[in-house]
């Protein structure tokens, strides 16, 4: 048997009898293997069968800052202090000690003094908008000036004020009356400021007198349109023998109607069909008319009969006879 001399660390026969010797286990890397953080991190990271996808996902670094870590090329990388959180964070995440692989990193690049370098990615260019706004302010304050230079201009070439005479001036206050002064009768309103006749709702007067009951008052209407016996009231002033328009004509053309309704002063017109239904209906104003076209079934409600004036081919038949009447009743 072959002595043991130490130089072997195990061995074990082969099927076929022969002595095969294992080599001794590589050393495991650290901080301190090879020549810089970089290669010390890439030795453990590999040692530990890890890809740079895996740690970036793990330090939320980009693979690409970990490559360069890895390579030392610091160029690439953000300034100073961003590179020693890399580092740090970096060497945390493969288990090692993150405060003595900065010591080494800052041993191996001593340059505390290096000026801050902006992140990769960043612009440093100005707001436009801002250009924009101090640019349309100045132009604001140019014209805002110029105004006021164009005014001071203007009014120094200008002409002075006319002024009287200082004899007109002081005849005018010597013919000025003196003591109290006496005013005039106050003038009449103006016509359109008078105050208008009051709106009477048709029917509103004959619905209370009924006790508010619209079938009576459809009762009593349809009563005196049968049995006209209310006389109307005298108007105050002579009915006019012809139709004249003194106001709009509603209704049918000239040559279509044969009986025309014109108002003598305010009051609401409804015209009827023979269903009942409102064939036209308007409050009228003085002078206005309503020329009935010649159709059969017509009847015509007024607020009050003494406001309006009836004519027939154009000749005054008297006012109207009651509130309520066919059309036919008026030829009569």
């Amino acid at each position: 048997m072959p002595l043991d001399t130490g130089g072997v660390a195990n061995f074990d026969l082969s099927a076929e009898g022969q002595r095969r010797t294992n080599r001794r286990a590589a050393p495991i890397p650290d901080i301190d293997t090879g020549p810089d953080i970089g290669a010390a991190l890439k030795a453990v990271r590999e040692f530990r069968s890890l890809d740079l996808q895996q740690l970036a996902d793990t330090t939320r670094i980009r693979r690409a800052y970990l490559s360069a870590i890895e390579e030392m090329r610091l160029e690439e990388l953000p300034s100073r202090p961003f590179t020693i959180g890399y580092i740090r964070a970096y060497a945390v995440a493969l288990g090692l000690d993150g405060d003595e692989a900065v010591e080494r990193f800052r041993r191996e690049e001593p340059v505390p003094d290096t000026r801050l370098r902006a992140p990769i990615g960043v612009q440093t260019g100005k707001d436009p908008r801002l250009t924009l706004v101090i640019g349309g302010g100045m132009l604001i304050l140019g014209a805002i000036i110029l105004w006021n230079v164009a005014q001071r201009a203007m009014t120094q070439d200008a002409p002075p004020p006319h002024t009287a005479p200082p004899a007109a001036v002081a005849k005018a206050r010597l013919g000025a009356a003196k003591g109290p002064v006496e005013l005039g009768a106050p003038l009449p309103a103006p016509v359109e400021s008078t105050t208008p006749d009051l709106y009477e709702t048709p029917g509103l007067a004959a619905a209370t007198a009924a006790g508010g009951s619209s079938d009576a008052v459809a009762a009593a209407r349809r009563a005196e349109a049968a049995n006209p016996t209310a006389e109307p009231k005298a108007p105050k002033q002579p009915l006019a023998p012809t139709f004249t328009a003194n106001g709009t004509v509603y209704g049918a053309a000239p040559q279509d109607s044969l009986i025309t309704v014109q108002a003598l002063k305010g009051g609401s017109l409804i015209v009827r069909g023979g269903d009942g239904s409102a064939y036209f209906a308007r409050q009228l104003s003085a002078g206005e008319a309503y020329r009935v076209p010649n159709r059969g079934g017509l009847s015509l409600e007024v607020s009050e009969p003494a406001a309006f004036q009836v004519f027939v081919g154009g000749q005054s038949k008297g006012l109207m006879p009651a509130p309520t009447i066919q059309v036919g009743k008026l030829l009569d």
